[in-house]
């Protein structure tokens, strides 16, 4: 007999509240509080097993899409299962609507009661990523770079072999990582506010869009010809640049003034792992016009071009 699909009420701040971060005084636990590692060889305690582990995600969240988009670019879809949450909440947290379907592994109606499974009394941060594993009934991680990192390095035995994290650029990639993290996928949000913290943070993202732009004329990816976590972390943050946090052009005139990154973002979205982990409808601000993401961007001349 099937299981009736369960649901979450709607959102109701009225009876729920806002959603906040809750953290006990004096408690220095991280924000992401799950950090556990998935390891070939299952040193971790969590071995790589094909079928054992389910990604709960969010369509809207740009980090959950990194992850999602590992998931596409390791051929790892029927080895890892992925569920989405609805893209509003209250104060209950994330939740299953009928939008985007509910949890097909525990029925739970709210991402909460995941986190209050793995640890009773859950009072930290419920956030998308999460990995759960079906055999220990618990979350492994809610650390969307862990996650995303060995998504790309353990499942070598069930991949197509996709290699985005190789053992040679990793320092490099951590590297942009550091700079990029913070100009960028962290600091997008704060340009877009005001006072002197969002005109620094302003600078900043432009200041790091222009080097891109040139590090991009001659270069297809931000690594030379060879497609890697690094581009995987900044893309997310492009896709939703101009129709979310820059739809009124508040920050600035839009990626099109910066030919080469446009160009670059465009071309990593006609790969079928961008397209199929993006719905942009889940992440455009009412209103705001979606530029054209299939517009010609000749990136493939630069092919074999190391930079």
């Amino acid at each position: 007999m099937s299981r009736i699909p369960q649901f979450a009420s709607p959102v109701d701040t009225a009876a729920h509240g806002e959603y906040r971060i809750n953290r006990a005084p004096g408690d220095e636990r991280p924000l992401y509080r799950f950090t556990g590692r998935i390891t070939a060889d299952g040193s971790s305690g969590f071995p790589a097993e094909p079928g054992r582990y389910h990604l709960y995600a969010g369509w809207f969240c740009p980090w959950a899409q990194r992850v999602t988009i590992q998931r596409e670019l390791n051929g790892l879809q029927e080895v890892i299962s992925v569920s989405y949450v609805d893209g509003v909440r209250d104060g209950r947290g994330w939740a299953f609507r009928e939008t985007h379907g509910p949890d097909p592994v525990n029925g739970f109606t709210l991402l909460r009661e995941a986190y209050e499974a793995t640890e009773p009394g859950f009072d930290g941060h419920i956030s998308v990523p999460t990995l759960w594993d079906r055999k220990t009934g618990r979350i492994v991680s809610n650390d969307f770079a862990g996650i995303g990192v060995d998504l790309a390095t353990e499942f070598g035995g069930w991949s197509n072999g996709a290699n985005l994290y190789p053992e040679e650029l990793r320092p490099e990639i951590e590297e942009l990582d550091a700079w990029l993290g913070t100009a960028v996928n962290r600091g997008v949000s704060a340009a877009a506010g005001d006072g002197p913290a969002a005109v620094e943070a302003r600078a900043a993202l432009l200041a790091a869009f222009t080097e891109l732009d040139a590090r991009l004329e001659k270069r297809r990816y931000l690594l030379g010809d060879r497609l890697t976590e690094a581009d995987v972390r900044l893309w997310v943050t492009l896709a939703r640049y101009d129709v979310s946090v820059n739809a009124t052009r508040a920050v600035s005139p839009g990626l099109e003034e910066f030919p080469h990154l446009w160009a670059y973002a465009r071309d990593l979205h006609r790969l079928p792992a961008f397209a199929a982990t993006t719905d942009f409808a889940t992440f455009t601000a009412p209103g705001a016009t979606l530029p054209d993401w299939d517009a010609p961007q000749d990136r493939e001349a630069l092919a074999g071009v190391a930079g």
